[in-house]
């Protein structure tokens, strides 16, 4: 459901386009991202890019980063509304909407001006890549049935491990010294964490894990198919939004059949647009917030953004964290802030 560039060397991991449901696109995935800058000397009939002092667009971009997150939780689990599909699904087929709302009304979408794609290359690139997106969303939204924000926050972090080894699976890149500690410091944070969860369930860890497996061969995938092509999270929005719905809507008959449309009067059209909006605005805010400050800046406003998360899920739903799951959190984000420092080489 997840849901993360080099003009101004900022590279953006985007959880996750969402990432619509969970789309936290956020800014742990690790696509790259071009900003182009327009120059003053281009003719006054082009319109100029709107920019927002980071100041202003990180806050926005936290505060609905940690709103989707939350609001489909509160979904699943307050509203008795347990439909990860449908969900995922309805946010995947408002954003390819929108995105195409926002092409004919403002410039938010004029990068896909610059994409050429044959029906060839979108066969052999853009379907598979939706389809691994679409696994990654339905996935993660399903793990938020079972298990608490604060530990799937936590087993996030090991996202930046499974990019390393499935690159070193591809052998995009060779492994050294300084990404087996980072792996290990990762991987090692993560487990404490696991160990020191109060209410785990099996189900909802393993759907985790998989959706964490998906999203990074999506991005191992996004490296070696569409290299040279640069989408800022709108546009890749606008290509993949639609290939995703349509993938979930083809699974939700054999998953959960009528059953969502029978129960959508416990959450009600306010609560399914709204939810649906903040989601497709994470993706907007991510377009402003690539074009500010340095990748050391985005990387410190992910951390926050994931702190505050946990602690606005404890405060919200009740959830239990540990000291051992705070220690190992910690070094987990350690070897985070390590793996984006060096630019994940």
């Amino acid at each position: 459901m997840s849901h993360h560039d080099k003009d101004v060397e900022a590279s953006i991991p985007l959880n996750a386009m969402p990432r619509a449901s969970d789309v936290s696109m956020d800014l742990s995935h690790g696509e790259r991202i071009e900003v182009k800058i327009s120059d003053s000397r281009v003719p006054s009939s082009q319109p100029k890019k709107i920019t927002i002092p980071g100041f202003i667009i990180i806050p926005i971009w936290m505060a609905c980063s940690i709103s989707v997150i939350l609001y489909n939780k509160y979904v699943f689990s307050s509203l008795n509304f347990p439909f990860p599909v449908f969900l995922t699904t309805w946010h995947l087929t408002f954003s390819a909407v929108a995105t195409r709302v926002l092409q004919r009304t403002t410039t938010l979408v004029d990068g896909a001006k610059d994409i050429e794609l044959s029906r060839d290359r979108w066969m052999r690139s853009i379907l598979p890549i939706g389809a691994l997106f679409s696994g990654s969303l339905i996935l993660s939204n399903y793990a938020y049935l079972t298990l608490s924000v604060s530990f799937i926050q936590m087993l996030k972090a090991f996202n930046p491990v499974a990019i390393l080894l499935i690159s070193f699976a591809f052998k995009i890149q060779e492994p050294n010294s300084r990404l087996i500690i980072i792996v290990l410091l990762i991987s090692t944070g993560c487990a404490l964490a696991a160990y020191g969860e109060v209410h785990f369930e099996l189900f909802g860890f393993l759907c985790q894990v998989a959706a964490l497996a998906f999203e990074a061969s999506r991005l191992v995938m996004i490296q070696l198919l569409l290299h040279g092509l640069k989408m800022d999270p709108i546009v890749s929005l606008h290509y993949y939004a639609p290939v995703c719905a349509i993938i979930n809507a083809c699974l939700l008959p054999f998953t959960e059949g009528l059953e969502p449309f029978y129960a959508l009067h416990r959450v009600g059209l306010l609560v399914l647009f709204t939810n649906a909006g903040i989601a497709f605005a994470l993706n907007v805010a991510a377009v402003f917030l690539i074009s500010v400050g340095s990748g050391l800046i985005l990387t410190l406003a992910g951390v926050l953004k994931d702190i505050l998360l946990i602690s606005g899920s404890v405060l919200a739903f009740g959830s239990q964290i540990t000291a051992l799951q705070v220690f190992g959190y910690s070094i987990s984000l350690g070897g985070l802030i390590m793996f984006k420092q060096t630019g994940g080489k």
